[in-house]
């Protein structure tokens, strides 16, 4: 079965809680995850994600941190539409792989940012208190998200998972 949902971990896991994607999406890897579901952690690799990108899915759920002023450990959900928008990953760019997948006949479906109010981004392995704190909601609504896609199989997530 071809995947319908695809899980975007985004973020570089040496720089404090820029690797709160990498860390949701190693944690969703974990769990038993329907056959229409794909989970990967890109990094910093934009141009991966562009190339899987072109199979073509109904639902792309990006998890990264996303400043934007509110308070270390806020999750939030950002609906970019079916481009992307102008969700800026500090660096990886998505609106420019989203333009560049438009260009080669991809399709990314819609467009979701699981995002998270970072508290230090800096040279160091280890989320901020904070921001460790938020995986777990972010576990949930990304599985939340991911899992109700398909209507015939409205899944949650569980904390036994």
């Amino acid at each position: 079965m071809k995947p319908r949902v695809l899980i975007a971990g985004l973020g570089n896991a040496f720089l404090g809680d820029d690797a709160f994607g990498v860390e949701v999406a190693r944690r969703l890897a974990e769990a038993a995850v329907p056959a229409w579901v794909q989970i990967a952690d890109y990094g910093i690799g934009g141009m991966r994600l562009a190339c899987d990108l072109l199979g073509g899915y109904d639902t792309t759920i990006l998890i990264d941190v996303v400043p934007r002023g509110g308070k270390p450990g806020t999750v939030s959900l950002i609906e970019a539409g079916r481009s992307g928008g102008s969700v800026d990953a500090h660096g990886m760019r998505p609106d420019a792989v989203f333009r560049m997948l438009e260009l080669l006949g991809g399709d990314a479906g819609e467009v979701l940012v699981v995002g998270c109010e970072p508290g230090h981004i800096g040279q160091g392995a280890e989320l901020s208190p904070p921001v460790a704190a938020a995986v777990d909601e972010a576990v949930r609504l990304v599985a939340d998200l991911a899992w109700g896609c398909a209507p015939e199989n409205p899944l949650a997530l569980t904390a036994e998972a």
